[in-house]
């Protein structure tokens, strides 16, 4: 008896959450489409400089410093926002990257 009551419980337990778990997927709104971004190639392109290597970012360097005066106010900006490591490598990207 004490058996029986315990198999239906649990089948009653199972069947309110799958409803309510169905009921939940379909009354959740699909997300709106993605405003296109007005340049989606930057951000891909910061986040692509996430994963460089020492090696390319160090290559990188060498390039951008040629351009002293930027170099130095985006390192300065960088180091005003308390960005390290490969943080501060996507901001100097973009900084320097900005006209």
């Amino acid at each position: 008896m004490h058996k029986d009551r315990f198999l239906v419980s649990t089948a009653l337990l199972v069947l309110a959450i799958a409803a309510g778990s169905t009921a939940l997927a379909q009354s959740t709104s699909p997300n709106p489409p993605a405003t296109p971004s007005t340049s989606p190639t930057v951000s891909s392109t910061t986040d692509q400089v996430k994963d460089w290597t020492l090696k390319k970012w160090n290559a990188m360097k060498q390039e951008w410093r040629k351009d002293k005066g930027k170099w130095d106010a985006c390192n300065q900006r960088a180091g005003d926002q308390k960005l390290s490591g490969k943080a501060s490598w996507a901001f100097i990207y973009d900084c320097m990257k900005a006209s």
